[in-house]
């Protein structure tokens, strides 16, 4: 039981830093998981999909309060980098957020999608469906007969 809490809790972390503007990897965690077969496949599913969109909604708030630092001198972000956002962003707009799974880029768009004030339930319906896919397509890979 503890054991099982402490997977589960594991898995949340790595997919929450995973799923922030952390450097982090939650794939492997949850491959390990799913292939000890210790826990059922779509509790791990869950766990791993919540951390992860839990993680972007955290870039969305931080992007969200960053515009009104951008004309500091530390911001990260040039005028032109920020211009750059916006263009791109008006090009694709909220649709990027399906790309949100990529590694590193991705966590770019759903911060860009909080300084832009993407609507709030758009954008967590987007990065559910692609956070979610991207641990489903895995989840198949592993055990392409039924997830565990």
């Amino acid at each position: 039981m503890i054991a099982d809490a402490a997977s589960f809790a594991g898995l949340f972390a790595s997919a929450f830093l995973a799923g922030s503007i952390l450097p982090a990897q939650s794939e492997a965690v949850l491959a390990a998981l799913l292939i000890a077969g210790r826990q059922p496949a779509w509790a791990l599913l869950l766990v791993a999909s919540l951390g992860n969109v839990a993680g972007a909604l955290l870039n969305y708030g931080l992007g969200r309060s960053a515009g009104r630092f951008r004309h500091r001198r530390w911001f990260p972000l040039s005028a032109r980098g920020w211009m750059r956002a916006h263009d791109y962003w008006g090009r694709w707009g909220k649709w990027s957020l399906l790309l949100s799974w990529l590694p590193v880029i991705g966590d770019g768009f759903t911060l860009v999608a909080g300084t832009l004030r993407t609507p709030f339930w758009q954008f967590l319906a987007l990065v559910s469906l692609a956070k979610t896919g991207r641990y489903l397509a895995l989840a198949a890979l592993i055990d392409p007969l039924g997830f565990g």
